[in-house]
């Protein structure tokens, strides 16, 4: 049954999906939404918090449920990318470039791109059918092994931190209460969750609760083995104004076993790259009697130094003339990957006032501009089924987890990689303004 539009949601978490979540009950005339979160917008620690994202699309196979949902997914985010005047200003539709080197890489490229299909694909086959895809003087390297896809159009890169700016302020001035403060646990009453307690010993109470905590979320409720926290590295090089200029307007260039990079941000001519590899986790306990695992959040603005060296390494194959500039910024960003890597949408099985919305395993951040839709679809009791069985609260999936599975990511080791093993950091200089902005 829906609720009824007076009545009280209470959304923790004012990340990209709590923020989505607080614009589309606004917009379906909810009255009384508050978003609670430990950091005022953009939050320092939010993955969202980011100079720019890959906004991309794949191809799938007909007749299949979960190709479905990925379609249905896809063709939402990308009408919300170009046509919400929210979230528009911020897409940049500028090509991609996906590429890889080995033998499985390029199986599951071609897997997944599926060029038979989409005719919009152009072949790279050489170093000099990769630099053609840019201006002369971008691309430098040899492209050692390379093989690839390139389409002008139909994908390219969004300024996340701006989109998720620009959602917050726009659920702000629809009604919204964002209050700044540490949740540190759910408020469980008679059976249900109430609301939230925070760090400072306060109590936020309402009829219905979203956990939107991302990566953090398994702070706050036992998901049942269900996510991992897991996390990636990037890197940004500071570029001067002459060089943004020619690095503007560039296609995204994704090479799924090395890395990706994109144009350097509007504001601060900083080229944000990173290598690819399935993950880091920071493991806070030992194997449990069941065989589950913990991973908890990290936040540092630096990365490993083996991170680095695979940044590195990435530019040296592509713009040599990058490979040895200073890092001006440097950090680990979280998300939280299911089993299969499919959405966590639904209600509790045991807390009927609690909407879990989480799990975006790596791919959560382009559905800013629809996710908080789905998010409200399921309270209100209205979400296709196609979709219900895709997002559902399913722990047994998690039975017997792999907890090292690279879940189809290449690079690197090739394995998730534990963070507790890390002997050596990098040493980048963060300044105030930095930590604020995640730039």
């Amino acid at each position: 049954m829906s609720p009824s539009k007076d009545s009280s949601i209470l959304i923790v978490g004012a990340g990209t999906w709590g923020c989505s979540t607080a614009l589309h009950l606004l917009r379906r005339g909810y009255t009384d939404v508050t978003v609670v979160d430990a950091y005022a917008v953009p939050s320092p620690i939010s993955a969202g918090n980011d100079v720019n994202k890959i906004v991309e699309q794949g191809q799938f196979s007909e007749g299949d449920e979960e190709a479905w949902v990925a379609k249905k997914l896809l063709s939402t985010a990308t009408q919300g990318w170009t046509s919400d005047p929210v979230f528009s200003p911020y897409y940049h539709d500028t090509g991609y470039i996906v590429a890889a080197s080995s033998k499985e890489g390029l199986k599951q490229l071609f897997d997944r791109e599926r060029p038979d299909l989409n005719k919009d694909f152009t072949r790279l086959e050489d170093a000099e059918s990769f630099r053609k895809t840019m201006p002369e003087g971008v691309l430098t390297g040899d492209f050692p092994e390379w093989k690839g896809l390139y389409k002008s159009t139909g994908a390219g890169w969004v300024h996340a931190r701006k989109a998720l700016v620009s959602c917050a302020k726009e659920a702000e001035r629809l009604g919204a209460e964002f209050v700044v403060a540490k949740v540190t646990e759910l408020l469980i009453q008679t059976g249900d969750v109430k609301g939230v307690k925070t760090q400072e010993g306060k109590t936020l109470t309402a009829d219905t609760t979203i956990l939107c905590a991302g990566a953090n979320c398994d702070q706050l409720l036992d998901f049942k083995g269900q996510l991992r926290p897991t996390a990636w590295t990037l890197a940004h090089i500071q570029m001067t104004p002459e060089e943004a200029r020619l690095f503007k307007n560039l296609p995204v260039l994704f090479h799924i076993e090395k890395g990706f990079f994109m144009e350097p941000d509007e504001d601060r001519h900083q080229l944000k790259m990173c290598d690819e590899h399935p993950g880091y986790c920071n493991w806070s306990s030992p194997t449990k009697a069941d065989g589950s695992r913990a991973s908890a959040p990290l936040a540092i603005d630096q990365i490993p130094v083996d991170a680095e060296r695979r940044c590195r390494g990435f530019l040296r194959e592509t713009m040599p003339q990058l490979a040895d500039r200073p890092f001006c910024f440097a950090r680990l960003c979280w998300c939280a990957d299911t089993p299969n890597r499919s959405f966590l949408i639904d209600r509790h099985p045991t807390y009927k006032s609690l909407v879990v919305g989480c799990g975006g395993s790596g791919h959560g951040f382009m559905h800013i501009p629809t996710i908080g839709g789905f998010i409200a679809d399921v309270m209100e009791g209205n979400l296709d089924g196609r979709l219900r069985k895709s997002f559902r609260w399913r722990p047994e999936t998690a039975v017997n987890r792999n907890w090292e599975d690279t879940q189809s990511r290449f690079g690197g080791p090739n394995t998730i990689m534990d963070l507790a093993t890390v002997t050596e950091w990098t040493d980048i200089p963060v300044t105030t303004e930095q930590t604020m902005a995640k730039l």
